[in-house]
């Protein structure tokens, strides 16, 4: 993934496009559970008298094992849906290409990089 990130800074410094970098907020707590996982209840959420229930995940939490990967799942089915591809030679690399217009992501667990066109700021 290293080179994947300097061939695309390289690229965007030689033919001066607009490069972009973003961190994903609150990033491990999007990704859906696909199997049942229970935890103990927080402490201060429990109910007086009903301490020994547990609670059910329905999302990825912060110290989950899958969390990583939940959240690249969904990463990838969502940006999938804006009609991004993934590179075959590296999984963390996207692109878009219409037209004279592109635009390549690059993620890396919560950061995003873009590269892409002025023009294309809008199409994207």
């Amino acid at each position: 993934m290293a080179k994947s990130i300097r061939i695309l800074l390289a690229i965007a410094a030689w033919y001066d496009y607009e490069i972009w970098q973003m961190d994903m907020k609150t990033t491990f707590l999007n990704g859906f559970v696909e199997e049942e996982i229970f935890m103990d209840q927080p402490e201060g959420f429990t109910t007086v008298g009903e301490e020994q229930k547990v609670c059910r995940l329905q999302r990825s939490i912060y110290g989950l094992k899958q969390a990583s990967q939940n959240w690249n799942t969904r990463f990838d089915e969502v940006i999938q849906g804006y009609d991004f591809v993934k590179n075959d030679y590296d999984p963390c690399v996207y692109k878009k290409i219409s037209g004279s217009s592109f635009a390549y992501l690059v993620l890396y667990v919560d950061y995003w990089m873009a590269v892409m066109k002025s023009t294309a700021l809008g199409w994207v």
